[in-house]
């Protein structure tokens, strides 16, 4: 017993002159290891107990719990004052002197999206339209079922998007959103809606996943097909250029009654037939159509005194146009070198 208690003690000696050479955290954790561990000093000398008497043992347990207790508030108490030494050295090398004169590393530029969708909601600000903004988490119902597209539906194998659950998705269109506005406002409207949108497409040099839209609505008393046409005549003629001409081809939507495709003269060759726009001379950038009566009267507008008009553009199709990019993929890349021709 006695040589027991005599190693225990020797062993708290030893421990109290290491740990005065202590001197970051690292070696704190060693030590702790090397006398506190499963193989550490201390287990070994208390494996001799299972040859003391039953008498011996709480008395020599006793002096055992003295010393793993010394041990670990010698620690403790070491390591905290190196956590507070190390802990305001770091302070002090990360200091920073706000009144030093900044080192210059070049300026940013807009990117190519933000720059199409700016100059698009100029031109329909300028045409008198307000700018709307809605959730991309958004119900099944504003998304498809008031656009008379029910569950079940073909147009929904063409959107399909990514589901949070059975009634909430990532929207597939910015469409969902004048509906919101149709509902919380009586005609007369006219707003675009920016922003992005979510389908589960392929990622190649014309598809992504993730997009932008800029979808327009207008509704009012005695809105023709022509007042359609002359707007986005002028938008085209405005991005593209005065020699800029539009061309309506007939398509079927959901929720607009005449539907139409409408296709921009190539910005590439002029309409000639270039690479870019197959040889055919014409490159497709838009949907639109006169609203559903369907879709009014969902939304609480009577469809016996009000028509309307929608479209829809693909921001990242007519940015390509606008800027000449090939690829949609370096779009999303955030390759400084490509972004930097922006400036």
């Amino acid at each position: 017993m006695s040589d027991m208690k005599e190693s225990l003690l020797a062993l708290r000696d030893r421990f109290d002159k290491e740990i005065e050479q202590i001197k970051d955290s690292d070696a704190a954790e060693k030590m702790r290891v090397a006398y506190l561990g499963k193989k550490g000093s201390l287990t070994q000398v208390l494996r001799g107990m299972g040859g003391l008497t039953p008498e011996e043992r709480p008395e020599v347990g006793k002096v055992a719990n003295d010393v793993r207790t010394h041990m670990e508030e010698f620690l403790e108490q070491v390591t905290n004052q190196i956590k507070t030494f190390e802990s305001s050295k770091k302070l002090e090398r990360e200091k920073i002197d706000v009144t030093l004169p900044y080192k210059f590393n070049g300026a940013g530029a807009r990117h190519p999206l933000n720059m199409a969708i700016n100059e698009i909601c100029d031109i329909f600000l300028g045409l008198g339209y307000s700018i709307g903004e809605g959730p991309e988490v958004e119900y099944d119902k504003y998304n498809f079922e008031l656009l008379r597209i029910p569950e079940g539906h073909p147009a929904r194998d063409t959107q399909d998007t990514f589901y949070i659950n059975d009634n909430i998705l990532l929207r597939t269109q910015t469409s969902g959103m004048q509906i919101r506005i149709m509902e919380q406002t009586k005609p007369p409207i006219k707003v675009i809606c920016p922003g992005k949108v979510y389908r589960s497409d392929a990622l190649d040099s014309t598809h992504s996943p993730v997009f932008h839209q800029i979808e327009g609505l207008v509704v009012d008393k005695g809105v023709t097909m022509g007042d359609l046409v002359g707007s986005l005549r002028l938008f085209a003629k405005k991005l593209f250029g005065d020699n800029t001409e539009i061309r309506l081809r007939p398509h079927h939507f959901p929720f607009t009654e005449p539907s139409v495709e409408v296709d921009l003269t190539c910005w590439s060759c002029g309409g000639c037939g270039c690479r870019v726009c197959k040889n055919e001379g014409w490159i497709e950038v838009l949907g639109a159509g006169m609203v559903h009566p369907e879709v009014l009267s969902n939304c609480g507008i009577d469809p016996e005194v009000y028509s309307g008009f929608a479209f829809g553009i693909g921001v990242e199709r007519t940015a390509m146009g606008r800027y000449g990019i090939d690829d949609i993929r370096l779009l999303y890349e955030n390759d400084v070198r490509f972004l930097e021709q922006f400036k």
